[in-house]
């Protein structure tokens, strides 16, 4: 790696690169994308890298893009040296302040954060595409000279992540440059939680969770898998058998329930179980999982978020004919990211908006044959924000469908908080946590992620992780 250019923008002409329009992102075309689980976005080249972030007008700091970003990466940097040519360096500086650059680059919807600042956006024009740059030059890295993460001298403490997802590998990344000894728990035969088992190929290929999970191991971090923690092997019993620090990285890992009339019929999964089996290769899943799940000809996926939107993708590639969304409030409503119902929508998927089913329909054999669906409006902005709804009278209808996919949200597994003695939660079970340090109200134990927040972003997870490594690594200097 050469020296970095300095970070100097006084010579950019600003007007000069409005002018500069995008060459678009290259997407696969939707007829074959699906047909696999390949990544829809195809792999990107080092003259298209350099045009797209030559587009960058470099704001004066502090940059939109740089207070939208969750991990604070310095993009306008970033961009400066892909710009240039230097894509080592434009890694290095991702790396600073995110543990995962080349998976925020892939699944952040840039759309709602540093791309949704961009300036450029803000004028018409196309956004600088600061998430698959940031994913371009981490790749490039790897491919390059990898990834090595510097070891701290060993301090003889011992940490130990309960949770191997984002928030998990975060702060095992954190703590093993402090030289502190750390174990990674997880109920999954494999570590990566969500990165793995949650989100499909074609927008997160396992190999590049696989290749991070590789540098920690180099860096001497262990794993043990297939091991719930809480039944047997407690918070209590790991800080009495050696270890000086406790993570919480459990995330909400519990699929939330439709409590409507059939809803056990044959054909009606949930999207967790779904997303696992059809996308996870057979050696890492637990034995009651290695099936793949069956979809009939018309699928019909319930709920409004990414979930929602990756299994509709997922239906389409497993060869559902007719593949439908439902969801109760409108599209402006919709929590999941924009970006992935697009490609949604160009790959067949159809979306029902202001519906809401109220029962599932069995046929002779008990497996699903219909969805009886009721039509929804809008009321006013709770106190959240967020718009109510009210059931239109006489507005019931029948969906056929022979498959059903529940994708309407997540809760936190009670199992930690019901085996550690005195650890605070709150009301929905989520643990209560300082907000800076993720450190809960037991001495040691340490918290974040998804198990704070309800489902949010992985990036807002990985943040999380690394807040609670520099807490941690404070605490056990005392």
């Amino acid at each position: 790696m050469t020296g970095m250019l300095p970070r100097d923008f006084s010579t950019v002409d600003r007007k000069a690169r409005m002018k500069i329009e995008s060459g678009g992102l290259p997407i696969r075309p939707a007829h074959e994308r699906i047909n696999d689980f390949d990544e829809t976005i195809i792999r990107l080249d080092e003259d298209w890298a350099k045009m797209e972030a030559l587009r960058c007008i470099h704001c004066p700091d502090p940059a939109p893009c740089y207070k939208a970003c969750p991990a604070g990466n310095d993009i306008s940097y970033a961009m400066w040296l892909i710009e240039n040519g230097q894509f080592l360096e434009s890694a290095s500086v991702y790396r600073k302040t995110s543990s995962l650059p080349e998976v925020c680059g892939r699944i952040c919807p840039q759309e709602r954060l540093c791309e949704g600042a961009c300036v450029r956006g803000k004028r018409g024009s196309f956004p600088v595409p600061t998430g698959v740059l940031e994913a371009f030059v981490t790749h490039y890295e790897r491919r390059k000279q990898g990834v090595n993460i510097p070891v701290g001298k060993f301090t003889g403490k011992k940490v130990a992540i309960i949770g191997a997802g984002p928030a998990g590998l975060a702060c095992a990344e954190q703590l093993v440059r402090n030289g502190h000894w750390v174990t990674l728990f997880d109920a999954r035969p494999a570590p990566g939680g969500l990165l793995i088992y949650g989100i499909p190929n074609f927008k997160l290929p396992k190999k590049v969770v696989f290749d991070i999970w590789d540098d920690l191991l180099r860096a001497g971090v262990t794993f043990v898998g297939n091991t719930y923690i809480g039944p047997r092997i407690t918070v209590d019993k790991l800080l009495s058998s050696g270890y000086h620090a406790v993570f919480l990285g459990v995330g909400t890992t519990v699929d939330a329930d439709l409590d409507i009339p059939g809803k056990n019929l044959a054909g009606i999964y949930k999207a967790t179980d779904f997303l696992v089996r059809a996308n996870v290769d057979m050696d890492l899943l637990p034995h009651e999982m290695c099936s793949r799940p069956q979809v009939g000809k018309k699928v019909v996926v319930i709920g409004g978020g990414d979930t929602s939107s990756d299994c509709l993708r997922t239906a389409l590639r497993l060869g559902a004919q007719e593949v439908t969304c439902l969801y109760r409030r409108g599209e402006e409503e919709m929590p999941g990211g924009y970006k992935d119902r697009k490609f949604a929508m160009e790959e067949g998927s159809r979306y029902h908006f202001l519906t809401q089913p109220v029962r599932f329909i069995s046929d002779a054999g008990g497996h699903l044959a219909q969805i009886e669906c009721v039509r929804t409006e809008l009321g006013e902005p709770d106190k959240s924000g967020r718009r109510s709804f009210s059931i239109v009278e006489g507005s019931d209808f029948i969906l056929d469908a022979d498959t059903a996919i529940l994708a309407i949200g997540y809760k936190p597994d009670p199992i930690i908080s019901s085996t550690t003695p005195g650890i605070e939660t709150h009301s929905n079970g989520l643990l209560l946590a300082n907000d800076f340090t993720g450190a809960t109200n037991r001495r040691g134990v340490f918290t974040g992620g998804d198990v704070v927040t309800g489902p949010h972003l992985v990036v807002t997870a990985m943040v999380a992780g690394r807040k609670a490594a520099v807490a941690i690594d404070r605490y056990l200097g005392w």
